[in-house]
């Protein structure tokens, strides 16, 4: 498994022109009535600007895989978003560990109203671990972009201060956890937010950290 990760990440890392070298990533379905599919753009935007920008060779479009499917073992990245309650089997609790264990990294950007689901859920993958927050010296904020104050606040609402959480396998982040950001809003269309060009601009190099963090750690 360490071995098709490593592959995978070679090849996003060389950003290799050839078509048939690019690879994808993928949007998390999941059960309790959460709305997964929020931010429909925001994907799609994301790899455009990273393709565009850090000279990635990301698929355009991304996948949308169960987190229970043996098909998650395919893409070295997964996001996950949503407004609402989140429930993970057994079975997806199972899977999710495996693959964080075996090389993949989990992105959970809270859409608002995620936060209590997501980190009771996270629980049954790690019963042992918390999250910690990352300090704006952390290396994911100082990729090709620096953000000297952390994590960028993209969309208010309760205003609260945004923060950003990893949950860590020894030394490796395996998760990251953005939280009273919104980062996938920033990501979307221009004109479904209505968002200044300033704060997408944000967004959409924060995101670019985060996967530029992912295939180079």
């Amino acid at each position: 498994m360490r071995i098709s990760f490593l592959f995978l990440v070679l090849l996003i890392t060389l950003g290799s022109a050839a078509q048939n070298s690019s690879v994808k990533i993928a949007l998390l379905k999941y059960s309790g009535g959460g709305d997964w599919y929020s931010d429909p753009t925001a994907l799609p935007n994301l790899i455009e600007f990273c393709n565009n920008n850090i000279q990635t060779n990301i698929s355009p479009e991304p996948s949308t895989i169960e987190i229970g499917s043996p098909e998650i073992f395919n893409f070295p990245f997964v996001h996950l978003t949503g407004h609402g309650n989140i429930i993970l089997s057994e079975n997806d609790a199972i899977n999710l560990k495996v693959y964080l264990e075996g090389g993949g990294f989990l992105h959970i950007d809270d859409n608002y109203g995620l936060d209590e689901y997501i980190r009771r859920e996270m629980k049954k993958v790690f019963p042992d671990k918390e999250f910690i927050e990352l300090p704006p010296s952390h290396a994911i904020f100082h990729q090709k972009y620096s953000f000297n104050e952390g994590i960028p606040k993209i969309h208010e609402h309760d205003n609260k201060t945004p923060q950003a959480f990893g949950l860590f396998i020894e030394n490796r982040m395996v998760c990251l956890y953005t939280y009273e950001t919104d980062l996938g809003d920033g990501w979307e269309d221009p004109d479904v937010h209505n968002d200044p060009d300033d704060l997408r601009q944000k967004a959409l190099q924060m995101g670019a950290n985060i996967i530029a963090f992912v295939f180079g750690q």
